[in-house]
């Protein structure tokens, strides 16, 4: 019987719209070898949004994403748009998004190809059999606490103000994505935090060690974030699962990203409770590349395939993806960031094409 989902899609900017019809085509193709048929709505998100409608996400967008079975978006933001306002600009429309879905866990793996180790700016021994999965809580910290702002004190100085804060039951409910994340792979937990420095960060390491008690065939340990990320870079092999808070998670996912050699290689997950999932790339929207059909697009169909596997619940569609993009690699093809010697270099359609041929193989 076929299957019908609706996906709402926001290419966004940048390179946004390039790797965002890479990714369609190949579910497109996907959905007729699966018996899968899908609906695809495209909204404004971002810079686009700001554009057309004057904010980065209009409440339009917000509704048709509710309405959806998953959320695919492509990458936001640009030079163009930074001397805006702080709430105009695309960023905001991301921070909007995921708190209107009430999307709290981010999942970003960093796993080495063993196509692409020597992309790593590390060392092959460091690096090679490297497989992290970082779930970062997303709508809570210092993104979102209150009071923010920029003040002006008595004395006329002006004083930037944000709050780091986080209740017992958001970290817990981070807590337990991360802990069922470890049993799905090799058992083991570390929570990265400030404890030594930060309140904040010490109720979390008291809440996360309580919650350990519930997963008994999960090892957990504690790291302060200034040592994790030292660990990262010095011997990553370690790390398994990685949970952080917001401010933690988005830094330290960047450095675990990077081990692989391109940003432009790695998908994401926003995850809530009940509300369809944001799968992305990534990486930013390179505006520096735009329109120049030099854009990697593996990470957005590699997003795809993760919407597949965590949002629509078709893991066997995912292994589809994920076999095709190792192919393309096995044959040697690339895109000019993850180019080295002897390979040979394509634009982002002719990936996409290359993309389309390993899965109808």
């Amino acid at each position: 019987m076929t299957q019908h989902y609706r996906i709402t899609l926001l290419p966004g900017d940048g390179i946004g719209p390039e790797i965002m019809a890479v990714a369609v085509e190949v579910l497109k193709v996907i959905g007729q070898q699966y018996d899968l048929t899908f609906e695809f709505q495209e909204a404004l998100i971002g810079g686009a949004a700001i554009d057309a409608k004057g904010e980065p996400l209009p409440s339009e967008t917000l509704e048709q994403c509710k309405q959806s079975d998953a959320v695919l978006l492509a990458a936001i933001g640009g030079y163009k748009w930074d001397t805006l306002p702080r709430n105009l600009r695309p960023e905001t429309g991301l921070l909007g998004l995921r708190a209107g879905l009430n999307l709290f866990a981010n999942l970003r793996p960093a796993k080495i190809l063993p196509q692409l180790v020597d992309a790593s700016s590390l060392k092959r021994e460091i690096v090679e059999g490297v497989d992290i999965m970082v779930v970062r809580e997303l709508t809570g910290g210092v993104y979102f606490g209150q009071p923010k702002g920029i003040f002006t004190t008595e004395t006329g100085e002006k004083r930037g103000v944000n709050t780091m804060a986080y209740t017992e039951s958001e970290i817990d409910r981070i807590g337990r994505v991360a802990f069922e994340t470890a049993q799905k792979r090799g058992k083991k937990l570390c929570s990265v935090d400030k404890a030594n420095v930060l309140e904040v960060s010490q109720l979390w390491r008291d809440r996360i060690t309580a919650l350990a008690s519930e997963y008994p065939d999960v090892e957990l340990s504690h790291m302060y974030v200034d040592n994790a990320a030292m660990q990262l870079v010095r011997y990553p092999k370690q790390f398994d699962t990685i949970v952080t808070s917001n401010l933690f998670g988005d830094i330290l996912s960047d450095a675990a990203a990077m081990l692989t050699g391109s940003i432009g290689m790695l998908p994401s997950a926003s995850l809530g409770a009940g509300a369809p999932g944001v799968y992305e790339p990534v990486h930013g929207s390179a505006p520096d590349i735009a329109g120049q059909d030099k854009a990697n697009p593996l990470a957005q169909v590699l997003s795809a395939a993760m919407m597949l596997r965590y949002g629509l619940s078709q893991p066997a569609a995912a292994d589809r993806i994920e076999q095709a993009v190792l192919k393309v690699l096995d044959q040697g093809i690339r895109t000019g960031d993850i180019m080295s010697e002897g390979m040979t270099l394509l634009g982002c359609q002719a990936m996409g094409t290359a993309l389309l041929d390993a899965i109808q193989a």
